[in-house]
């Protein structure tokens, strides 16, 4: 999570010294933190589950979701976290050695995905410059109020702009992406069309964007489990999230606990709160025989 908090969102929406401020108190509670270790390249999880009693991973839904269209691979098409942690570590005066540096600066820029990380992407790509920032949704536009009695208890649709939006990014809805144009190996526009609410394309819409840089927002699938299991067998989901229940936490590993998004896949850091404190609770009761923590 302090990974997420320090390289994934902006400074513009959270300043870094809020991290520190509670490392430090973690610290000074007895934790202990190994930073630039790598589960599954520095250390292996078997060796971790033979020199701990108990482990509980929580390291995210990491793998991207992609666009496996025409001139994907051509450059200036990047995953949405390729380059928001640029910026941050810019801002950070930490170095980028051995990565592709991706800026915004001059640039016509396409974000493709809503949510927070489109939003970020938005906001990081005006303040580095770029000569215009285009957001593209395939899900039609939400109406400018909720339908409570259509919604409750669910989270009620309705039109949201974020400040990052507001500050100057063309919003396009029910938008689908076929192509990109390519021009002396580097992307140069997306070939687009309309589509219905029920995603089906829709006849004589199609248009195109000009694009210096796309970032791709499109959420993520699963955590990334192949390196960090290469070496063992666990258990996971149909949709590549690792397989435990939301009572125990607990892998078909033994003294393995797995919480938050890499058990539930992509969601809410408030379910990422709740579900580290339940697995806590379970591995407490498994070496202890009892908790008396709270959920």
């Amino acid at each position: 999570m302090g990974g997420l908090l320090r390289y994934g969102i902006p400074d513009f929406k959270m300043e870094k010294t809020h991290i520190d401020r509670r490392l430090e108190q973690l610290s000074a509670e007895g934790v202990h933190f190994q930073c630039g270790v790598e589960l599954g390249l520095d250390i292996k999880i078997n060796d971790m589950i033979k020199e701990h009693d108990a482990l509980i991973l929580a390291c995210g839904a990491e793998k991207p979701r992609d666009l496996d269209i025409e001139g994907r691979n051509a450059d200036g098409i990047h995953f949405a976290m390729d380059f928001l942690p640029q910026q941050n570590r810019r801002v950070g005066k930490e170095m980028l050695e051995g990565l592709e540096e991706i800026t915004a600066d001059g640039k016509h820029v396409v974000v493709i995905g809503g949510g927070d990380t489109g939003s970020d992407c938005i906001g990081t790509s005006i303040r580095q410059g770029a000569l215009s920032v285009t957001q593209l949704e395939i899900m039609p536009a939400p109406p400018e109020r909720e339908d409570k009695l259509l919604t409750w208890p669910n989270w009620p649709l309705k039109m949201r702009t974020s400040s990052s939006q507001e500050e100057g990014a063309d919003r396009e809805f029910s938008v689908l992406t076929t192509s990109f144009g390519v021009e002396n190996g580097k992307v140069s526009s997306l070939n687009c069309i309309r589509v219905n609410e029920k995603f089906e394309k829709i006849e004589n819409s199609e248009f195109v964007i000009k694009a210096d840089l796309v970032l791709l927002a499109m959420g993520f699938v699963s955590p990334i489990t192949d390196r960090i299991f290469k070496d063992t067998e666990v258990s996971l989901d149909k949709r590549g999230n690792v397989l435990a229940d939301d009572k125990s936490y607990k892998t078909s590993l033994d003294k393995l606990w797995v919480a938050g998004d890499m058990r539930r896949g992509q969601s809410l850091v408030v379910w990422a709160i709740r579900e580290g404190r339940q697995a806590a609770k379970s591995v407490d009761k498994a070496l202890m025989g009892y908790s008396s923590l709270s959920d």
